[in-house]
């Protein structure tokens, strides 16, 4: 069979390539014109498929969404479910924080996100949340993740052991934080996490005998 003369382009392809653009160089990265070069194609056949630049960013933040797990609110109890989608959606978020600012904005018309709010929502009115709470719950946990992917706490402080010696002597060991970036950055998202959940099964329990008269 004959090659075609032409790049096949798609929507896939297009944010595939803009996604590991906006992975290793960041948002400013993705153009239209260097997308054309990265994929071989004229600039204006992208057009074709995405009307403009948000578009295909769009495009990329609901591909990394799309990975996350939200199946956990059908078959699990309401607590473990938000640590296990909270669990899901961090390390997805982790792996590609580049494209956080974009989801930081909420779901908007994407349907991933959408389809990951509804589960959420949907899985916390049937665990008996009210609807003002169950939303509440949902901006809280958004919070807590994409925050906790827009940077590293420990990466904050400079590694000069002189900048806090004399003059912050309560941080006389932030130049030590970024060698355990890991363990500081991780644990305060599984505190964070279980602090929330905590908070909420409290709320929930005082919740229950009111059958729903807490909003």
């Amino acid at each position: 069979m004959a090659r075609p003369r032409h790049t096949l382009l798609s929507r896939e392809r297009i944010v595939e390539v803009a996604g590991a653009l906006v992975d290793a160089e960041g948002l400013e990265a993705v153009s239209v014109r260097r997308l054309a070069t990265e994929l071989g194609v004229a600039g204006p056949s992208l057009y074709n498929h995405f009307p403009t630049k948000a578009d295909i960013l769009d495009a990329v933040a609901d591909a990394v969404v799309a990975r996350v797990d939200a199946s956990y609110f059908s078959s699990h109890d309401w607590r473990e479910a938000l640590r296990l989608w909270a669990y899901s959606y961090h390390a997805e978020l982790a792996a590609h924080p580049n494209i956080v600012p974009v989801l930081a904005h909420g779901p908007g018309r994407r349907p991933a996100a959408l389809a990951m709010a509804d589960a959420v929502y949907g899985g916390l009115i049937a665990a008996g949340w009210p609807p003002a709470r169950a939303t509440h719950i949902g901006a809280v946990m958004r919070y807590l993740v994409t925050g906790a992917a827009l940077g590293s706490f420990a990466l904050g402080f400079d590694e000069d052991p002189q900048l806090y010696a004399e003059r912050y002597p309560h941080l006389r060991d932030a130049h030590l934080l970024a060698e355990h970036r890991r363990s500081v950055d991780e644990g305060a998202f599984a505190l964070g996490l279980e602090t929330v959940l905590a908070g909420l099964d409290a709320l929930k329990a005082r919740l229950d005998p009111l059958k729903g008269s807490l909003t």
